[in-house]
């Protein structure tokens, strides 16, 4: 995956925001604000971006964002919980209508869990209708950067796959 097809993503995602007049934060950890950045080389984003929040730690998923340390405990940070947990918080700390939350284990190397390097969970959340979806990539090459934009760009296409479905607020 390659910086264009972000972008492509990102336009359409944002077109759709835009017309439908929903606002967006995200929430991000193996992506390290890949996705916020895309988001952001859109120019006019400020009326519906409203931030995002790089949550690498477990730490800063409990603090930041109350992700239940029990769903730490018992799932791990790699997980769908924790995914719908994050998604849930990052839209409660901006106030907005829709939340995106990544959690992943980027690579080259898996972590202290021994979840495979490409496990990655994304979840969306549009006004409390929270879907989450998990990624296993078995990327080979520049497995790290490969991983990081594979899920941006899923995220966006999640996101844009739920707001062709949805009206607008008004």
């Amino acid at each position: 995956m390659d910086n264009s097809v972000l972008n492509e993503y990102t336009k359409e995602a944002v077109r759709l925001l835009s017309s439908k007049n929903f606002t967006l934060s995200v929430a991000e950890s193996c992506t390290g604000g890949l996705l916020s950045k895309a988001i952001t080389d859109i120019s006019g984003i400020s009326k519906v971006y409203k931030g995002g929040i790089c949550v690498y730690s477990n730490e800063a998923k409990i603090n930041l964002l109350g992700v239940s340390s029990e769903t730490i405990n018992k799932y791990g940070a790699v997980s769908e919980k924790t995914a719908y947990e994050m998604a849930q918080g990052v839209c409660r700390a901006f106030n907005t209508d829709i939340g995106i939350a990544i959690t992943g284990i980027a690579g080259p190397n898996s972590d202290d869990t021994k979840k495979p390097v490409g496990l990655i969970y994304i979840a969306v959340n549009i006004q409390d209708d929270i879907s989450v979806t998990e990624l296993k990539n078995t990327f080979t090459k520049d497995i790290r950067n490969s991983n990081r934009y594979e899920a941006a760009a899923k995220a966006l296409q999640m996101l844009s796959e739920k707001l062709h479905s949805l009206k607008g607020k008004s």
